[in-house]
């Protein structure tokens, strides 16, 4: 059975792999010139398909980290995945085992579970213009107790770009997303995040993420996440 994403206006594209000349590509991710990789179609997800992403924060301008996704499982309705974090953040759980379902929401990861899920996926016919709404309970339980947040928010594809970053140059879906989360126990604290994502269908995830969080309206992170590389299981 194809993946879902499979017939979106069969939008899987092969790029030339020669390099780039500099003014071609306002979008590219660093000012020196990028060589174009073939893009290697994805769509079905697999055991052993990976993405790397380079973590940029924007408040200092500095690579805060680097990170792999590894997908461990697969099912009918849910993708698995081992996330693996490399770099000057001093995480706990540098290796994060997370769940899925096949729109690339959030169910679990870590100590959290999301109730149905964190809405930040996409949806199987991305038409430009296209909305939906989302609503979750976010419960984290550790050794410091319970947390449970109530999450709202909404999505909209507003637009179709092309993409260049280390890992290539994609056709991407490009998709905004408002959301905004309260603690049950402090009403009074409000966290409001926006994320802009670009999709890309020919490799089943976004090549570009960028994430800014305020509480109480004061900034508190802005980060942009940006695909390095990818690739399936055995492949060079």
């Amino acid at each position: 059975m194809r993946y879902l994403l499979t017939g979106l206006f069969g939008f899987i594209m092969t790029v030339s792999a020669s390099a780039q000349q500099p003014a071609a590509s306002p979008s590219a991710a660093s000012p020196e010139v990028l060589a174009a990789k073939p893009v290697i179609s994805m769509q079905e997800p697999l055991v052993g398909d990976y993405w790397t992403y380079e973590i940029r924060d924007l408040i200092t301008g500095q690579i805060s980290e680097t990170t792999t996704v590894v997908i461990t499982d697969v099912t009918p309705t849910e993708v698995s995945v081992r996330s693996s974090a490399q770099g000057s953040v001093q995480r706990a759980d540098r290796d994060v085992i997370a769940v899925y379902d096949r729109l690339w929401n959030m169910k679990s990861a870590g100590v959290w579970k999301h109730s149905p899920n964190d809405g930040l996926g996409i949806k199987s016919s991305l038409l430009v213009g296209a909305t939906w709404t989302f609503k979750s309970d976010d419960i984290g339980t550790s050794e410091r107790g319970t947390s449970h947040f109530k999450r709202t928010g909404s999505s909209k594809t507003v637009g179709q770009e092309k993409i260049t970053t280390k890992a290539g140059t994609f056709d991407t879906f490009k998709i905004e997303t408002t959301y905004s989360t309260q603690r049950t126990d402090d009403p009074g604290t409000k966290n409001e995040t926006t994320i802009q994502t670009w999709y890309a269908p020919a490799i089943n995830r976004w090549v570009k993420r960028v994430r800014t969080s305020r509480t109480n309206k004061l900034l508190r992170t802005n980060t942009t996440n940006e695909l390095v590389d990818y690739g399936r299981k055995g492949q060079p």
